[in-house]
């Protein structure tokens, strides 16, 4: 099967390439970059002129595990949506599921702390799913400090998912916030090791718990540079609230004394859980210069009105999600904190995408459009566009190179280690995989809002997914499924 794709603006981050030209697919792979190709019998010829033809975006921070929330990040111009801040485990049975219930898109899956140190702590049997890991969050007897017994345990237990083809270790410290720093710093040496990253969402600052057992931010500094392992900071925008700029100055002097960390954001200032986690405890929230009507449930629509209500929730439904407010997009110093998180250099985009929820109870669909009633948070189908009209359109903080090095390119080159196959992700150059974004400049944007938070973005002319339309003329193909597993080397 061959595609010419003829005279886009074709940009590969990975050599610097910007320049009107042919892109020739054959089999899967990039085939032929060159102006004037002339297309081989029976390929398929589509005019792109006037449009943008760039490597399909890698999302590190996909928590959708579903057709439904596969297919808006396709709309969004994603190729590969991985989950590696929380993981899934067992790691076979997450890749076994999604590989028999079929994906639009490349999926993998990191080492799930959380669920290790559920199972040792607190005897709960992981079953990889989505919806079960987010109401294992609000348990309160994983979240205590292990003996030296019981981390022995659940070290051995992540090993063995890395052993499995685990993506790297996937890090939810937020959600055990009081847990013993030793802890985390022996899932960083165990990290370097075996020579995988982490993707860590950090515990409390200092400035919002005094109290905390150390500061999030320049915890994941200090394990970078005690143990050499190459550590990720999941979405900086929300650990850091307000104080994005001391995070981002500690950041950028750990960078540049050689420690291997990697940041990553997304353009929103509110941000989704389940209702049960550590961090929406209505004292933490304060701490947070935060109230419980910061949160508002996401199938119901209702805003916390106090306490009370807050406790009753969090104690009733832990897992039920949420959405948690954490700045005010309508305040231009608080979009400017936004923006700034974006603008650090090489930060990635990455979504945070949540799955789809209705209240029939279901959290997928193979139907499209949506079936009506669909919640989730805006991101999961509008960030990757959101990002290129603040960043490129409206703000020039990117140019259109630099927004698909930032949304392609850099986030595959985290995985280039564990994983090989992301070698051929992120880039246009010949072998590369046909995971292919086309894109209209003058267009995209998103268009899901938190009220409809389902409505695809526009702008996204076509997707190829391993050389496969997934987006057609703008038109998503509901009978592609060629998405395949990206796994890490067995460690």
């Amino acid at each position: 099967m061959q595609t010419l794709l003829r005279g886009g603006r074709v940009i590969d981050p990975g050599t610097g390439l910007d320049t009107i030209a042919d892109v020739l697919v054959s089999d899967g792979v990039v085939s032929a970059v060159a102006p004037g190709l002339d297309a081989p019998p029976g390929c398929a010829l589509i005019d792109v002129t006037g449009l943008i033809v760039g490597p399909g975006f890698v999302d590190l921070h996909s928590h959708v595990h579903s057709v439904a929330g596969q297919r808006l990040q396709a709309m969004d111009g994603v190729t590969t949506a991985l989950d590696l801040e929380a993981g899934l485990m067992p790691i076979e049975r997450a890749y076994a599921e999604a590989a028999a219930q079929g994906r639009p898109l490349h999926y993998g899956f990191s080492a799930s702390w959380s669920s290790a140190r559920a199972q040792v702590l607190s005897g709960i049997q992981p079953d990889a799913g989505a919806v079960s890991s987010l109401a294992v969050l609000g348990h309160l007897t994983w979240q205590r400090s292990s003996s030296d017994r019981e981390l022995a345990q659940w070290l051995a237990l992540i090993e063995g998912e890395l052993a499995a083809g685990a993506l790297g270790i996937g890090v939810l410290l937020g959600y055990a916030p009081h847990s013993e720093p030793a802890e985390f710093l022996a899932v960083a040496r165990l990290a370097a090791r075996a020579g995988v990253p982490t993707y860590t969402h950090v515990r409390e600052l200092v400035e919002m718990d005094p109290g905390t057992p150390a500061d999030g931010s320049e915890e994941i500094v200090i394990a970078a540079a005690e143990t050499g392992a190459a550590m990720h900071h999941c979405h900086v925008n929300s650990t850091s609230g307000h104080h994005i700029d001391r995070v981002l100055s500690t950041l950028d002097s750990s960078r540049r004394s050689g420690s291997r960390v990697t940041v990553e954001a997304y353009p929103y200032g509110a941000g989704s859980t389940a209702i049960g986690a550590a961090f929406l405890d209505a004292e933490r929230l304060r701490m947070k210069g935060l109230s419980p009507s910061s949160v508002v449930m996401l199938e119901s629509g209702e805003r916390i009105a106090d306490e009370g209500r807050l406790r009753q929730l969090r104690s009733s439904d832990p897992g039920a999600p949420c959405i948690l407010e954490f700045l005010d997009e309508g305040n231009p110093r608080d979009l400017g904190m936004l923006r700034s998180a974006l603008a650090f250099p090489d930060a990635i985009v990455a979504s945070d995408a949540m799955p789809v929820f209705w209240k029939d109870g279901s959290n997928d669909s193979t139907v499209w459009p949506l079936p009506p009633g669909g919640r989730t948070h805006p991101r999961t189908a509008g960030t990757f566009a959101r990002s290129l009209r603040v960043m490129v359109r409206e703000s020039g903080a990117w140019d259109w190179p630099e927004a698909f090095r930032r949304c392609a390119h850099l986030p595959a080159r985290v995985l280039d280690e564990v994983a090989p196959g992301a070698r051929a992700k992120g880039h246009l150059g010949i072998g590369a995989d046909a995971d292919i974004v086309v894109i209209d400049p003058a267009t995209i944007t998103d268009s899901a809002t938190y009220v409809d938070s389902t409505r695809p973005s526009v702008g996204v002319r076509h997707l190829f997914v391993g050389g496969v339309p997934v987006v057609s003329a703008g038109e998503l193909q509901v009978e592609a499924f060629p998405g395949k597993p990206l796994r890490g080397e067995s460690r």
